[in-house]
């Protein structure tokens, strides 16, 4: 009854089930490349365990927020996990080769820690303007059920997100056994620019999404700190005001690097953006943010800094940092 015409039929068959796909390759200064990933991983791993390990064994950093940034760290653990040790792999053995199956996957988790972490930066700005804006009500509001249920809801929109984009964009149709694709690892976006059916469908779906995910919780977030803002004004100390003012700068740079590389990123394939730049927006928001959120977040609060010098001190060598303040001599002689 139905007739496939013959340019349909030899389109269909152009289609084939790809095996493979080919990343960029690191060809110029690779080991120099490969050295500073490993340094970034290395920085990365011990500075988000660093400050996982601490709130979570220190029983004086048991609030809301510490609870928060306990999970950021571990979300930045994972998050980089996906991608830099991939990199690292491609960048020494120079074998650039990914098998579909790994690609999705690696695709999946990425796109899920992504969102994961949207969402909870969203949450934790709310809980600042909570402690802010109304600091009588905070134990009431923030309560333990609470905070524990929004970090849970990070995870999950996260995870249940990254299905509907690993669905749609590993039913995508590739031309090539070997397809190669315009990046260092697997994202939706480069996988969407190597299919050769049609993706409307798909790009849709992204741009849709990147705003509920990305640009709603920034936008969020912007209110939540000119709320923050407008309080910390009314702080009669000026000292306390240059204070929380440098906290909640450093705050929204790193919140603004994040949101603003990931939109360009994922918004980037129907908007028209350069594939350099939509490359290098990636790694920010990938590798540049776990890096920067445990000195932004954590080692800028007084009360982790303290608590990791209490940690230094149990340490086997913490007993010369202990006779080094007892008795000066120790660090003259050093000099």
């Amino acid at each position: 009854m139905f007739q496939i015409s013959a340019s349909e039929e030899l389109k269909h068959e152009n289609y084939t089930t790809v095996k493979y796909f080919s990343l960029l390759e690191f060809s110029e200064g690779w080991l120099l490349v490969a050295i500073f990933f490993l340094g970034i991983y290395i920085t990365i791993l011990i500075g988000n365990s660093c400050i996982f390990g601490i709130i979570r064994f220190s029983s004086n950093l048991n609030a809301p927020m510490y609870f928060f940034l306990s999970n950021l760290s571990l979300l930045d653990i994972c998050y980089s996990s996906v991608t830099l040790p991939f990199m690292l792999i491609n960048c020494i053995s120079g074998n650039r080769r990914i098998c579909f199956y790994n690609c999705i996957v690696q695709l999946y988790f990425f796109v899920s820690l992504g969102g994961a972490e949207c969402i909870l930066l969203a949450v934790m700005a709310y809980d600042r303007f909570v402690a802010i804006c109304n600091p009588l009500r905070y134990p009431i509001i923030m309560s333990r059920t609470l905070y524990a249920s929004l970090a849970a809801a990070s995870w999950l929109s996260g995870f249940l997100n990254a299905i509907l984009h690993t669905v749609m964009t590993s039913n995508l149709s590739f031309c090539k056994t070997t397809q190669s694709i315009n990046h260092f690892f697997c994202d939706i976006p480069p996988l969407i620019q190597a299919a050769c059916n049609s993706t409307n469908t798909s790009k849709t779906l992204l741009y849709v999404v990147s705003v509920f995910l990305g640009f709603t919780p920034f936008l969020f977030i912007v209110i939540s700190y000119v709320r923050i803002i407008s309080n910390i004004v009314k702080i009669k100390s000026s000292d306390g005001r240059q204070k929380a003012f440098s906290t909640c700068s450093s705050h929204l740079i790193v919140v603004t690097m994040f949101y603003g590389t990931a939109n360009l990123n994922y918004i980037g394939p129907a908007s028209g953006y350069p594939l350099q730049l939509e490359r290098l927006s990636s790694l920010l928001y990938s590798i540049l943010t776990p890096l920067l959120n445990p000195v932004i977040y954590c080692l800028r609060n007084k009360e982790v800094k303290e608590a990791l010098k209490k940690s230094f001190r149990r340490a086997p060598f913490g007993s010369i940092i202990k006779i080094s303040h007892t008795n000066p001599q120790v660090i003259k002689s050093i000099h």
